[in-house]
């Protein structure tokens, strides 16, 4: 980067060391090395000048990679100059070294497993051609990738003020102001960074990988939606009016809008038996990697329907005399509702609410392949926050957003959930987001019969954001369409995994998530700091990073939502659901800082309606 400050470096060369080869061959660490099986270790080189955005790519591709269970690591060119390189200047000769040890460096890393990206000027062709041959001659991969950016941009990107310097002479051979940049001839791959975005960029990295079999298909497809093709859905509507047809519930035409929508990525339809024992016995699916999925998502079936329908090529789905969908190749298989119960939810009370509906259905499983006619639409208002995956990941893009963190929840938001999102906002902040945004997203499926229904949720929602005790602006209220299972730890995996499907990377979990009272002893179902637990811990969720719950009460001193401070006990009032509800229902006031007052004034005309519809039923 700068002129010849220091003199080049002398180096003693051994002569009498020996190779020693390894016991353990690639393809053993390549099973153990990551969650995708397979041996997948090479380099990455980005070359180009200064500001051209070698660092951004190579951090936001290892970022990428490492998400979705790639083991990667970047060596950037500044990070090495303060440790293995910090005894090399910029001469020639020392430049030439630095490129040779990180050329090195990278193949020992690539050798061990890792894609390794490298983030260097290395200015000089002859240069990267040694660091080429370098891991040529240990059979592995080796792109170099241009990085390819007019000098006009470099300079105007320049934070550290070097061009400016090096155009007033303060620094010597200075790349691309005195000193040559000779650009690659056959590079494997240009990134034009003055008109791709880093996202646009990184694709285009990942899809070279992926046709050199270092990356996998399933990487790169990270939603998999099942609607008919908009060229076939004339085609696909007459072959399911010709076909035979199973009448399903409102709560399966929920999981058909969870499949389809691509939530459950990678499933093609309703579980069949193979997934169905993966997930209940391992809480992942393994035939690709370790994908995360720890509830069954399961078509009941009664015996006579399956009596009727096994042997069939494929039958329509039909709910309220309308035909929704065609499962494809069906399989059918025992529902053994005693063991799923006793697996997914630790209990087979039949009086936990869930449970007696799993009890109630019917005794076989339909699994097989799903194509969705059309967008499930409930058509009670709503629609609009019914955004897919793919449709939330497109508002994040609109919005510029560089890290989204999500917050699920069934129940109204108090400032105690708005203090726990905003903190999450201003940690991210200071680790160098620029633009963080929330996803608010409340369960919008089944839920039990003393839940505040979602259209009193949204309502209680919009007037948090209308207060601003959240950010209209870098906030997306949307629903997630799936039913409530109530199975603490196990349900808390698949709330966060589906947000991880539609771009989420932060997901903050509360206490006793997806959790409620025993039904008989109305004590805690399940230990409530063990949904965080185990997401800190779960398989297959490595893209997201877990927000951990803090403890947030009423301070009766401040008169406002704090984080709790057991020094100060008697200062904290905690605010109990059942306390809130009650207040609620008698129309009182709760301490003033404990909800926005709009907010609490759309509860307390929720439980007002309530109570007009008890008085109208007995009048």
């Amino acid at each position: 980067m700068s002129g010849s400050k220091k003199p080049t470096t002398n180096i003693q060369r051994a002569t009498n060391v020996v190779y020693q080869a390894h016991h353990v061959s690639r393809s053993k660490r390549g099973q153990v090395v990551g969650t995708r099986g397979g041996f997948r270790g090479c380099t990455v080189w980005l070359t180009g000048l200064s500001g051209a955005g070698k660092t951004t790519i190579g951090f936001a591709l290892e970022e990428y990679l490492l998400s979705r269970g790639m083991p990667c690591y970047s060596l950037d060119g500044d990070n090495i100059r303060h440790g293995l390189n910090k005894n090399l200047g910029f001469s020639t000769d020392d430049r030439e070294e630095n490129i040779r040890r990180v050329a090195e460096v990278a193949r020992l890393f690539a050798d061990a497993g890792l894609v390794c990206i490298t983030s260097f000027i290395s200015p000089f062709a002859k240069d990267r051609q040694n660091a080429r041959e370098i891991h040529e001659m240990a059979g592995l991969p080796f792109f170099e990738i241009f990085i390819d950016a007019p000098l006009n941009i470099c300079e105007s990107r320049d934070v550290k003020g070097l061009y400016k310097k090096a155009r007033a002479g303060e620094i010597k051979g200075f790349t691309g102001i005195d000193s040559e940049y000779e650009k690659p001839e056959s590079p494997e791959l240009v990134l034009k960074t003055n008109i791709a975005t880093v996202n646009e960029c990184i694709q285009q990295v990942v899809e070279l990988l992926q046709a050199q079999n270092i990356v996998p298909k399933t990487v790169i497809k990270n939603v998999l939606e099942l609607f008919v093709p908009e060229n076939k859905i004339d085609q696909a509507r007459a072959d399911a009016n010709m076909l035979p047809t199973l009448e399903i519930t409102k709560l399966d035409l929920q999981w058909v809008q969870v499949l389809s929508e691509g939530w459950a990525t990678p499933l093609k339809g309703f579980m069949r038996e193979t997934e169905y024992l993966q997930v209940i016995h391992f809480g992942t699916l393994r035939d690709d990697g370790v994908i995360n999925l720890s509830i069954p998502i399961v078509l009941p079936v009664a015996l006579e329907d399956k009596q009727r329908l096994d042997g069939c090529t494929a039958f329509a789905l039909e709910y309220n005399g309308q035909r929704v969908a065609i499962l494809g190749n069906p399989e059918f298989y025992e529902h053994r509702k005693e063991e799923r119960c006793a697996r997914v939810w630790g209990t087979t009370c039949v009086k936990h609410p869930h449970v007696k509906m799993v009890m109630e259905s019917g005794d076989w499983l339909a699994g097989g392949d799903l194509l969705v006619l059309e967008k499930i639409k409930w058509n009670d208002g709503l629609d609009q926050y019914r955004l897919t995956p793919l449709e939330l990941r497109q508002k994040f893009e609109e919005m510029n957003a560089d890290a989204v963190f999500a917050f699920q929840l069934r129940n109204p938001v108090h400032n105690g959930h708005a203090l726990l999102m905003q903190d999450t906002k201003s940690h991210l902040l200071e680790r160098g987001y620029k633009h963080p945004v929330l996803l608010l997203h409340p369960l919008g499926g089944w839920t039990k019969e003393d839940d505040v229904p979602l259209e009193w949720r949204m309502k209680q929602h919009a007037a948090v954001l209308e207060e601003h005790v959240l950010d209209p602006k870098s906030t997306i209220v949307a629903i997630f369409p799936s039913p409530m299972l109530y199975a603490g730890p196990t349900e808390v995996q698949w709330h966060c995994r589906a947000r991880m499907i539609a771009g989420a990377n932060f997901y903050i979990v509360g206490r006793d998530p997806a959790g409620m009272p025993h039904p008989e002893t109305k004590k805690d179902l399940y230990e409530p700091t063990q949904g965080g637990k185990v997401l800190s811990m779960a398989p297959g969720l490595a893209s997201v990073e877990i927000i951990p719950f803090r403890v947030a009460a009423y301070n009766k001193v401040k008169k406002a939502m704090i984080f709790y401070d057991s020094e100060r006990h008697d200062e904290f009032d905690f605010i109990s659901g059942t306390r809130m509800r009650k207040l609620a229902r008698e129309g009182e006031n709760p301490p003033d800082g404990f909800m926005a007052p709009k907010a609490w004034k759309v509860l307390t005309e929720y439980y007002k309606s309530l109570e007009k519809n008890i008085n109208s039923t007995f009048s």
